[in-house]
């Protein structure tokens, strides 16, 4: 097991000592997706008896970002399937598109036509404000 010192006091890299230390005496590794992320659940499948429930989380491969998990494994770290994506045969539908973070406050935001942050000029619409002028 091996540690960075940032990890001491730094959570958004991913995960700290506390979280290594608790993964190292309480997990099991179950498996990992194509970003690197490596999921974990108790060891055995015991049910935490407090939660009434499994207990199952992530290591993040870099910054801890909920949006960087994909759909597969959203499902099952959210108890939604028992079934680890590594467990079983899933095979994308031809409409389903590759997993993408949420891009909302970088460069590669989102943002549609009419947006003030879109590049071009805004166009015009019926519904836009008209503001009073005195003596029009």
């Amino acid at each position: 097991m091996s540690f960075k010192f940032v990890e001491i006091f730094a959570w958004w890299t991913g995960n700290t000592i506390g979280t290594r230390l608790w993964t190292w005496r309480h997990g099991e590794r179950v498996g990992e997706d194509q970003f690197g992320n490596t999921y974990y659940r108790t060891r055995g499948g015991k049910v935490d008896p407090t939660l009434g429930f499994q207990r199952r989380w992530v290591i993040y491969n870099g910054p801890a970002e909920a949006s960087r998990i994909p759909p597969g494994w959203h499902g099952w770290i959210h108890h939604r399937t028992d079934v680890a994506p590594v467990d079983e045969t899933y095979v994308a539908r031809d409409w389903e598109l590759p997993h993408t973070e949420n891009l909302t406050g970088t460069a590669g935001a989102y943002r549609p036509q009419g947006s003030l942050l879109a590049e071009g000029k805004r166009v015009s619409v019926a519904a836009d404000y008209q503001p009073w002028v005195p003596g029009a």
